[in-house]
């Protein structure tokens, strides 16, 4: 339900653009590693991945749920709540490996947050925490890296920003552009393994930086 209703928003939105590179391929059991931009990307993401006729659980700060009509849709469709900071965190790192051992593409947000930065521009994906390699090595499931631009053109800086942004949009037309890289299989110690999810997720930014540029 979010997937399609994500697909037909965007696009009232701005201009949804969804490249691949040649290799990439969104099997079942597949994790999507993107980058975290905007409290509008996820919606962008699941645009283009519906596009391209995956319907992903997405893993998401637990705090959703508790917003109306989203955290129902959110717990009917079957998406993983992440509990930051507490004793429950671990616990979706569980329930993605039982999505993936069902069949179903896993959105994971390597950077587990935001940036901190005010303004609409671009920047490189931060840090990863160790969760994504955590679950591609219980799992061995194959890591699909995903870079997207533009939704920070969408909504960014303070509440009143990003609401003056969304009501703009449609008249501005922001580019926003997804690409898919080659999946890969992490290897390695966590932190080794972590380096190159980060790595793949960047290239693919870069990919999705020099479309619009």
């Amino acid at each position: 339900m979010l997937s399609r209703t994500a697909a037909l928003l965007v696009p009232a939105f701005g201009s949804l653009r969804v490249t691949t590179d040649p290799g990439a391929v969104l099997a079942p059991g597949t994790i999507v590693a993107a980058n975290h931009t905007s409290l509008a990307d996820p919606a962008v993401v699941l645009a283009a991945l519906h596009r391209l006729g995956a319907r992903p659980v997405v893993l998401a700060a637990a705090g959703l749920w508790r917003v109306p009509v989203l955290g129902r849709l959110l717990r009917r469709d079957g998406h993983i709540p992440v509990h930051r900071g507490t004793a429950h965190a671990a616990d979706a790192l569980d329930r993605a490996a039982e999505a993936l051992a069902a069949g179903h593409v896993v959105l994971i947000y390597g950077e587990g947050g935001l940036p901190r930065r005010r303004d609409s521009g671009e920047q490189p994906p931060g840090p990863f925490r160790s969760g994504l390699a955590r679950l591609a090595a219980a799992t061995g499931a194959p890591v699909v890296p995903l870079g997207q631009v533009g939704a920070r053109r969408l909504t960014s800086g303070s509440p009143l920003k990003q609401l003056a942004g969304l009501a703009t949009a449609p008249t501005r037309r922001p580019t926003l552009h997804v690409h898919l890289g080659t999946p890969l299989h992490l290897a390695g110690e966590p932190a080794e393994a972590t380096a190159q999810a980060h790595g793949a997720v960047t290239a693919a930014w870069r990919h999705a930086v020099r479309a619009v540029a």
